[in-house]
């Protein structure tokens, strides 16, 4: 088993990610930042979740701008 302490998790860089399993064939990875993300378009599911800090999601479903904090 691979312990991994979300507030001592780093990357090489912005956006780093370590994958850390693998459910009904699709990675889950684990990402560090300390940066903004640009836009993009996902074309399925994600799952985001913040273990540490906070985080202002902004998203667009056929209409404006909204944001969940």
């Amino acid at each position: 088993m691979n312990v991994i302490r979300a507030r001592k998790f780093t990357a090489e860089g912005a956006w780093g990610a370590l994958d850390i399993a693998q459910v009904n064939g699709t990675t889950v990875r684990l990402h560090w930042t300390d940066q903004p993300y640009r836009w993009h378009i996902n074309d399925g599911a994600e799952v985001f979740a913040v273990l540490d800090g906070t985080v202002d999601m902004r998203y667009r479903v056929l209409g404006p701008e909204q944001v969940v904090t």
